[in-house]
């Protein structure tokens, strides 16, 4: 019997390789998350403070958060820590997926590649810097002065980090449009002729967005729909620097 690998065997051997350096690349990555964690740990309710701060800010005097649950005091504050090692980490834990998948793109798929990871990574901690510094302070404002008479504020502590993780998102995506816009001409998904054709649709929907994912207050729906909006068109200014070659002029 011949010992020549088949091909077959070959490609059984090239996808076990690549399984095993997925999970050393993944194992890496949880490490680096878990080691920056170790070192916040300690700064835990600093930390927690320091995302309360726009809150607290706004509250009557001698009033304070709350915690409903009993493990409460002690799994916010980690829970918050987890995500700010989790961004402190999101660099390398980017370079490990880039490693990864970098050897079977091409050059102009890599080339598109790194751009897009670091402005993407830029721009969702700009979103979430807008949220924090300008919406936080007018929306916590808004909830507190329209408290009934007799009604003190005074929110869970669990709640409000749902609620900020959830702005969070919102405004960290939303900061992600111009590099969709540029993705999707650059990959022919859709033409930038046709992007500026459903542009009345689009501020439509940035004011749909922004209505279902921040406080019933006008200013706040404002503060994400028209930086949605105006986000849109950058994408749509930028991505005419990039738009792909006819598919026949093409080189490949």
């Amino acid at each position: 019997m011949s010992d020549t690998p088949t091909p077959t065997d070959a490609a059984q051997e090239t996808f076990i390789s690549h399984l095993v350096e997925l999970r050393d690349r993944l194992l890496r990555a949880i490490i680096a998350v878990v080691v920056v964690l170790l070192c916040l740990v300690p700064f835990a309710k600093d930390i927690y403070a320091l995302l309360a701060a726009p809150l607290l800010k706004v509250l009557p005097a001698g009033a304070t958060m709350i915690a409903t649950d009993v493990t409460g005091t002690f799994l916010v504050p980690l829970k918050v820590t987890l995500m700010a090692a989790f961004l402190i980490a999101l660099p390398y834990v980017l370079w490990q997926m880039w490693a990864f998948v970098a050897p079977g793109l091409y050059h102009h798929e890599k080339k598109l590649a790194v751009p897009v990871l670091v402005s993407s990574f830029v721009l969702f901690l700009t979103g979430m810097a807008f949220a924090y510094f300008l919406v936080f302070p007018i929306a916590f404002g808004f909830f507190a002065g329209y408290a009934p008479a007799g009604v003190q504020m005074m929110t869970d502590i669990d709640k409000y980090l749902s609620f900020v993780l959830t702005m969070f998102l919102a405004f960290g995506i939303t900061f992600e449009v111009p590099v969709i816009v540029i993705v999707l001409v650059r990959l022919r998904v859709v033409s930038l002729e046709k992007l500026n054709a459903i542009r009345s649709y689009v501020i439509v929907g940035a004011f749909v967005v922004g209505a279902v994912f921040t406080p019933p207050d006008v200013v706040s729906q404002l503060l994400l729909a028209i930086p949605l909006w105006l986000l849109y068109e950058l994408g749509l200014l930028l991505a005419r620097f990039v738009v792909p070659p006819p598919v026949d002029d093409a080189t490949g």
